[in-house]
């Protein structure tokens, strides 16, 4: 099953992909979003409201937004990938590093993602964004697959000379307009296993980051497991699970976006992520 969130009308709806036919569901089902329509787990009643219903739009009629307007907790994975870990001198820990996106950092597929004037130093990160269903505390391995409502695509744009302002990643990982979140909520079934899936990350046309989304250090359910032990999940929240090699911050010269670049991150079975890179708006 693939959901999206968007605006037609003036409204923000929600609603299901069948090809390129959007069926709203805010008018068929009680669920005013769909981080509540996660929360309880509507896959059923949905099947069963839009069994031979007529769309109500088509993709280019609507205006993609934000994939989950407000979950309580973005949390971000850095060196997941060992070519990574390996490109940036790190060191390997035997925990993964975890930081976290303000909800308001966030923009959706093909929103512009803000250049900021405080800095020439706009990097991507195409990544794997992990959607909790069942929430909890003290998720055990075995069973955090079962607590994945689904996958989408992420951009964790990142500001690097803010980032290393400190030992902290906050400052160059929240900038207003650089993380990038979308365009679909795909169910783990219509993934699949994630095992030979790829991630790619294209700037202007031209690969900077391809991998396979096995070649995580940790797994998405491990992740789960690991971050429920300090705080707990709700439906809703994210793990944006790391990216690959190949970021910009490493190359000689170092590849930075700039106004007028065009940026997408595509990942198998999951969908293509694409913004244009745009001025600071004061």
């Amino acid at each position: 099953m693939k959901l999206l969130s968007f605006r037609a009308g003036g409204a923000a709806q929600y609603g299901l992909v069948d090809g390129n036919r959007v069926f709203t569901l805010n008018k068929r089902l009680k669920h005013a979003d769909l981080q509540s329509w996660i929360a309880a787990d509507a896959r059923g009643e949905t099947e069963r409201a839009v069994k031979g219903a007529t769309a109500d739009f088509t993709l280019d009629q609507i205006t993609f937004d934000i994939l989950i307007s407000n979950p309580n907790k973005i949390i971000c994975i850095g060196l997941n990938y060992v070519d990574h870990l390996n490109e940036t001198g790190m060191a390997k820990h035997p925990f993964p590093t975890t930081f976290i996106r303000w909800n308001d950092s966030q923009i959706a597929h093909l929103e512009g993602m803000v250049k900021p004037d405080a800095s020439e130093q706009l990097d991507f990160e195409g990544e794997l964004a992990v959607i909790v269903g069942k929430g909890g505390r003290y998720i055990s391995n075995d069973s955090a697959a079962s607590h994945i409502a689904g996958y989408s695509c992420y951009n964790d744009g990142s500001v690097r000379d803010y980032q290393r302002h400190s030992s902290q990643f906050t400052a160059g990982k929240n900038v207003p307009g650089t993380g990038a979140f979308g365009p679909f909520f795909v169910t783990p079934d219509e993934v699949d296993d994630l095992a030979g899936k790829k991630i790619q990350t294209r700037l202007n046309g031209n690969i900077v980051q391809s991998a396979t989304l096995d070649m995580m250090i940790y797994s998405p359910s491990w992740l789960i497991s690991y971050i429920s032990t300090f705080t707990p999940l709700s439906p809703g929240d994210v793990i944006v699970s790391g990216t690959p090699g190949g970021v910009g911050w490493v190359r000689k010269p170092p590849l930075w976006m700039k106004v007028g670049d065009v940026v997408e991150v595509e990942i198998d079975n999951v969908g293509l992520l694409k913004n244009p890179i745009v001025a600071e708006r004061k």
